[in-house]
C-alpha cells in the first residue's frame, strides 16, 4: 500500500480534533494515536476529573466508528461484556445477543472495580479479537481497540489487574493535571463541560484500518530490531526485577515504534522511536522484587537504566 500525503493530512485532522477537546496534552494524545494505529489497547491510570473519559469519547467521535462504554462495578458479569445466548422456545434455538464488546472502540471505565472473573472475560477479546459464548466464537469488528481507565488512589471495592491482563495493554499512560494557563483556558472555554460532544467525525473505520495496514509496513532495520531486543532482554536481567518484559512486550514495542514513525511522517523506525516509547510500553509489564520496591526503585527507573546501558546502533540500512 502506498502512503500518500492524504494519509498524513488525515492524521493531522484527527490530532487536531483531539487537541481541541483535551488541551495541553499533545504528548499523551500522540501516545493514544500511536496505540490506535498500532492496533494496541491502552490503560489510562489517573485521578478523577483529568479528562480520561473525555479523551476516549473525543477519539470515538473523531474516527466515526462504533463506540460502547462499560462502567465497571463488582456486580458486573462476564456476559454483560461479551453477550449471552438466549433461548427462543418458539424456534427452539439459541440466539446470540452481542454485548458491548462488539464494537470498534470499547471504553472500560474503572476496570479495577470489576471482579477478576469479569476482568478475565476481556482477555480473549484483547488478545484474540473474538469472544467465546457457550462454545461458539464470535469475531470482533475491525478495528477493535479497548481503552480502560482506573483510579490509582481508591482501593476499597477494587481488584488489582493481574499481570497477564496488564501484559495485554500495549501502553499505560497518565494525563496528569493541566498547567495553570491551560486550566484557565479550559474554564473560560464556552464548551468546557463536554467538548467531545461537539466534535465532528473526520475519518471512518475503513480509513483507520487502511492507516493501520500502512503502519504495519513501516521499515525496521535489522540493527534497530536488535537494539529493541537487547532493551527488552535487559529488563529481565536487572537485579531489582522479578519479572521482566515478555516477548509480547517486544512485539508491542515494535508495533508502537512503527506507528510513532508513521505519525512523524517517516517510513522507517529509528532508535529514538524505541527510546521514547520504552517506558510507556514496558514499565507496566515489569514486576519488581519486594526488597527493591520497598527500597524505592520504580519500573520507570529500571527502563531508564536499561536504555542508558544499551548501546545505540550507529549505522542503519534503508
Amino acid at each position: 500500500m502506498e502512503v500518500t500525503r492524504k494519509d498524513f493530512s488525515l492524521i493531522q485532522l484527527i490530532r487536531g480534533n483531539l487537541e481541541r477537546c483535551i488541551l495541553g496534552k499533545k504528548v499523551e494524545i500522540d501516545r493514544l494515536l500511536t496505540a490506535l494505529l498500532a492496533g494496541g489497547h491502552v490503560l489510562i491510570e489517573d485521578v478523577p476529573g483529568t479528562g480520561k473519559t473525555q479523551l476516549v469519547k473525543a477519539l470515538s467521535r473523531t474516527i466515526g466508528g462504533q463506540f460502547r462504554r462499560v462502567q465497571c462495578n463488582p456486580d458486573l458479569l462476564p456476559t454483560d461484556i461479551t453477550g449471552v445466548a438466549i433461548y427462543h422456545p418458539k424456534d427452539e434455538t439459541f440466539v446470540f445477543r452481542p454485548g458491548p464488546v462488539m464494537t470498534n472502540l470499547l471504553l472500560v471505565d474503572e476496570i479495577n472495580r470489576a471482579t477478576t472473573k469479569t476482568q478475565s472475560a476481556l482477555l480473549e477479546a484483547m488478545e484474540e479479537r473474538h469472544v467465546t459464548v457457550d462454545g461458539d466464537s464470535y469475531a470482533l469488528p475491525k478495528p477493535f481497540i479497548l481503552i480502560a481507565t482506573q483510579n490509582p488512589i481508591e482501593f476499597e471495592g477494587t481488584y488489582t489487574l493481574p499481570e497477564a491482563q496488564l501484559d495485554r495493554f500495549m501502553m499505560k499512560i497518565s494525563l496528569g493535571y493541566p498547567d495553570a494557563a491551560t486550566e484557565r483556558q479550559m474554564l473560560l472555554a464556552p464548551d468546557s463541560t463536554s467538548p467531545a460532544d461537539k466534535l465532528e467525525p473526520v475519518a471512518d473505520s475503513t480509513e483507520i484500518a487502511s492507516l493501520m495496514e500502512k503502519v504495519s509496513q513501516v521499515h525496521v532495520d535489522e540493527a534497530v530490531g536488535d537494539y529493541l531486543v537487547r532493551i527488552v532482554r535487559a529488563t529481565r536481567d536487572h537485579s531489582g526485577v522479578q519479572l521482566g518484559a515478555s516477548p509480547r512486550a517486544a512485539i508491542s514495542l515494535l508495533a508502537a515504534a512503527r506507528a510513532s514513525a508513521f505519525l512523524q511522517e517517516r517510513d522507517f523506525v529509528i532508535p529514538d522511536d524505541i527510546k521514547a516509547l520504552a517506558g510507556t510500553v514496558l514499565a507496566h509489564r515489569i514486576v519488581l522484587h519486594t526488597e527493591a520496591r520497598l527500597g524505592g526503585l520504580t519500573t520507570d527507573e529500571v527502563i531508564e537504566a536499561v536504555i542508558s546501558q544499551t548501546s545505540v546502533p550507529v549505522r542503519m540500512e534503508r
